[in-house]
């Protein structure tokens, strides 16, 4: 997959910007605050995700504009499409297009541009909360099967109704048994989510795994697991439909008055995480900070190797000032791998990330 031409403007600090950018390697390099991670924030949200810095849409339109408008072009195996969003201030709204055609909700935009997105907070991945490591595997799941991250924000609709129920209960408001339909509401989406998650990283496991075989020279061992608060194992289930269901229906009925006291649901995927071991050891806890980069330095580059399996694209990589928190060697690794994608990088050491590139390029890599 491949972007041909980017425009921006209002976006931020981002002013009618009009990018065409190569094939290969693409350096953008500066000062802070010149907008170099405003326009990786630009083309991550034509992804039809929200933006990685976690701002909501009225904080993407620059102070001195009414609106923002990104419009990203590029091309997949079959054809070349056209994305267009404008944000306004006043009254608050967004407009998706996708080859001139309005979409209801910029989530229909999903699985149409690949992009893999890597900052340095991606570099706590592997420390940072379970909540985290959730979202991040909600979002690698959603650019394969687009449809999932619908099933997830309906799962947190009726988990927050569910919870409003609880809170009232207690309070002598509402009866224990108004929450049999949302038990019954919760189940499936409970039961659908786990199995994709879990099937999820134990792909993502095998293409990590080996990347940090070779990023750790074979001295470690990495290991991703998905840690369930519902199912004692999830590996080849299929039916969410019906006994995941109701695994999951009894098991809510069974802390029901623990739920009740605590005010809200105790178990679900909600409160599930992604384990990441080293040698059968939680590298949040016992590793180093070298390890803990490596390990998650290998998780983001396995979901490009993933997303290229799965769809048959190569994503674009967004490698936003990450560069320059990793060492010479880790550094030449991300470069290396990503050498048959089309790639955008952002520095504030323009001419140290060209030479990198340039050897790389030239088969001098690591020499």
């Amino acid at each position: 997959m491949i972007i041909t031409h980017i425009k921006a403007d209002g976006f931020r600090n981002l002013k009618e910007i009009d990018f065409c950018p190569e094939n290969g390697t693409n350096i953008i390099y500066g000062e802070n605050a010149q907008g170099k991670t405003n326009l990786m924030e630009a083309v991550w949200i034509a992804t039809g995700e929200k933006s990685f810095r976690g701002a909501r849409d009225r904080d993407l339109i620059a102070f001195d504009s009414d609106k923002a408008e990104v419009e990203v072009s590029f091309r997949d195996n079959s054809r070349e499409q056209v994305i267009a969003i404008t944000l306004s201030k006043n009254p608050p709204k967004k407009r998706v297009l996708l080859n001139g055609v309005k979409l209801r909700s910029a989530s229909e935009l999903l699985g149409k541009l690949l992009c893999v997105v890597f900052t340095p907070e991606d570099l706590e991945l592997t420390k940072g909360s379970p909540e985290r490591r959730r979202d991040y595997l909600d979002r690698c799941i959603s650019q394969i099967k687009p449809l999932y991250s619908g099933v997830v924000t309906r799962y947190e609709k009726v988990l927050a109704q569910r919870n409003a129920v609880l809170k009232n209960i207690y309070l002598g408001i509402s009866r224990r048994d108004e929450l049999d339909i949302w038990d019954e509401q919760l189940a499936k989406p409970c039961a659908y989510i786990s199995m994709m998650r879990c099937a999820y990283t134990d792909v993502l496991n095998s293409s990590a795994s080996r990347l940090y075989e070779s990023i750790s020279r074979s001295r470690e061992r990495l290991q991703l697991e998905y840690l369930s608060t519902v199912y004692g194992n999830l590996r080849g289930r299929n039916d969410y439909k019906t006994a995941m269901a109701e695994e999951y229906k009894e098991l809510l009925r069974s802390l029901r008055e623990e739920d009740i006291r605590s005010g809200f649901t105790t178990a679900g995927i909600h409160r599930d995480d992604m384990g990441v071991f080293l040698d059968d050891m939680p590298v949040k806890d016992f590793g180093s900070q070298g390890q803990n980069r490596s390990a998650a330095l290998c998780m983001k580059l396995g979901q490009a190797r993933v997303l290229h399996t799965e769809t048959g694209e190569r994503p674009v990589v967004l490698l936003d000032d990450v560069l320059s928190e990793l060492d010479r060697y880790r550094r030449e690794f991300v470069i290396s791998e990503f050498n048959q994608s089309q790639t955008v990088i952002t520095s504030c050491e323009g001419e140290r990330i060209k030479g990198c590139a340039r050897e790389m390029r030239e088969g001098r890599l690591g020499s």
